[in-house]
């Protein structure tokens, strides 16, 4: 294995072609694709875990899914409920990396628990600093307060979402050891962080066309607007229970994470997130309707 492995970022719905990640893999924080949507466990996750077959040496996840139990028995998935892991990040302890590693690729989600999840198999299960894994949970879960350091870094995805630069540029940060490399990555972090305030400042006119009805706070957002979604509903949980917001062709509902909130169970979803779901908005009048909205 080489010093620094190969990384990849990828979403439950939008996995790389196994063919292409290179010696063996360890999957970190991408939940398995949900039953009764698209596309699902059987045409997505599955088809994937059996391309990558033996080259696969761990699967580290934390988001529910009906099908754990399929896994109980391989070593090489270590897997757990929201509830019990509210991120993945301090599931990837010095233990899983000894027992699981080494790994020539890391395919991690692209959000912030991905990342740190990611950082913490290269610094073999340590945290990137003091903190770090509280920073996880905070942000993976919107709640409770973050580092500065979590901080910077959470602005800083949140305005370039998709920026595969910026991602490689967070986990060389958090995991060089030279003090000139980490000074330099910073500031490109801190360079897209500044984006951000434009991006929240249009997000909070958004914010103000919430309508809400039975505990339920509801906006629909034109295509092409560009705003924080993630931020949106958390302005939209600010005055409700429930946060829904419409766009682009889907409807993203949000919940606290400590309400007692299940869209998985409200909506017949087979995995993922308990408070935060994704659902077409070719649905929508079902959605609404069982939301008493």
């Amino acid at each position: 294995m080489s010093d620094f492995p190969h990384l990849f970022f990828a979403t439950p719905k939008k996995l790389p072609d196994a063919a292409g990640l290179l010696g063996r893999v360890a999957v970190l924080d991408l939940g398995f694709c949900a039953q009764g949507l698209t596309p699902s466990f059987e045409n997505m996750t599955g088809p994937f875990l059996a391309r990558l077959g033996e080259r696969l040496c761990a699967y580290v996840d934390h988001h529910d899914h009906p099908y754990h139990v399929r896994y109980h028995h391989d070593p090489r998935f270590v897997l757990a409920s929201k509830d019990r892991a509210p991120a993945c990040a301090p599931m990837v302890t010095s233990e899983v990396v000894r027992l699981l590693g080494p790994a020539d690729t890391l395919l991690c989600h692209l959000d912030f628990d991905g990342l740190y999840s990611a950082a913490r198999w290269i610094l073999e299960g340590e945290e990137p600093y003091e903190g770090a894994d509280a920073d996880a949970v905070a942000v993976d879960t919107r709640s409770g307060e973050l580092t500065p350091i979590g901080r910077l870094i959470d602005r800083a995805l949140r305005a370039k979402f998709q920026d595969t630069p910026l991602k490689i540029a967070v986990i060389r940060y958090l995991t060089t050891k030279s003090a000139a490399a980490a000074a330099n990555f910073r500031e490109t972090i801190a360079e897209v962080a500044r984006i951000y305030d434009q991006l929240e400042a249009d997000t909070l006119v958004w914010a103000g066309r919430f309508t809400v009805r039975n505990d339920v706070a509801f906006v629909h957002v034109p295509d092409g607007v560009k705003f924080d979604k993630t931020e949106l509903l958390l302005r939209g949980q600010a005055v409700a229970r429930i946060s829904v917001v419409e766009n682009s062709g889907s409807l993203t509902l949000a919940a606290g994470f400590h309400s007692d909130v299940n869209f998985l169970d409200l909506f017949d979803l087979g995995g993922g997130m308990p408070t935060r779901v994704t659902i077409p908005s070719a649905r929508k009048a079902e959605v609404l309707s069982r939301l008493g909205f």
